[in-house]
């Protein structure tokens, strides 16, 4: 008797089994299952241009010698008396917080670039207060704003279609700016910070991943969030942390 039922349970599961396969062929979500044909495109950066090149990219590879870019999205903000947005105190805590979690972790930084935008310039003396002996450069090219049309679209926000052209021109030669390879010449690691905003940081993720820029609004991240990136010296890219707020106390994450 038992093993009848057993064989019983057996067949039972075979034919659901074969029931799902064929719903699902039928249905056309094995499509979902197959691969990109979309192939990876190592030399993305365009920063090798010879042979000599890419023999200097191999001994980099065995070295180790790759860029880790850490984004940071400034904290919570409020408009003030000038219709300035500028941090709230729970934005400075967050920004003082972030700025410790970067010191703890202890990385050899060589820079932290920032946004023009006040709350990014807040954002960044703060953290720069933990740190400081790296250096704090500004770029225009850093501002918020519209990096492409996202698909699929929202309707609570709706830029202009010269917003999307001029933006998206500027964001991306932010991207094309700060995002390549270690050059040939580098001998360690580097470590840069860069403090943003949410738009600007999720358009770079997804074209360092050579994911599709309208993909950007399909995830969100938090007021001082930290987003890793790393680029190795054969051109792969990895991201190891996006959005994360783990080193803030739950009252103190936020996203608007």
């Amino acid at each position: 008797l038992i093993m009848a039922k057993f064989a019983l349970r057996v067949i039972l599961a075979g034919a659901g089994a074969a029931c799902a396969v064929f719903w699902t062929q039928r249905n056309g979500f094995k499509a979902h299952t197959r691969p990109s044909t979309a192939k990876w495109d190592s030399n993305w950066d365009h920063r090798v241009e010879s042979k000599e090149n890419e023999k200097e990219g191999a001994e980099n590879v065995k070295r180790g010698t790759s860029r880790h870019i850490l984004l940071i999205r400034h904290g919570n903000y409020e408009r003030n008396a000038a219709g300035e947005k500028v941090l709230t105190t729970a934005g400075r805590w967050q920004a003082a917080l972030t700025g410790q979690r970067l010191r703890h972790l202890n990385h050899p930084y060589s820079v932290i670039y920032h946004s023009t935008m006040p709350r990014a310039v807040e954002t960044a003396d703060l953290i720069h207060g933990t740190l400081p002996d790296t250096p704090l450069v500004s770029c225009d090219l850093l501002r918020e704003g519209a990096p492409a049309i996202p698909d699929p679209p929202v309707s609570h926000w709706t830029p202009k279609p010269h917003e999307f052209f001029s933006d998206g021109a500027r964001i991306e030669a932010a991207f094309r700016k700060y995002f390549y390879r270690s050059p040939p010449e580098q001998k360690h690691d580097s470590f840069e910070i860069i403090v943003c905003h949410a738009n600007v940081i999720r358009y770079f993720v997804c074209r360092a991943l050579q994911l599709p820029p309208e993909a950007w609004l399909r995830f969100n991240i938090g007021h001082c969030s930290v987003t890793a990136v790393t680029i190795r010296p054969n051109g792969d890219v990895s991201v190891s942390a996006l959005g994360n707020t783990g080193h803030l106390p739950p009252d103190l994450v936020t996203f608007y």
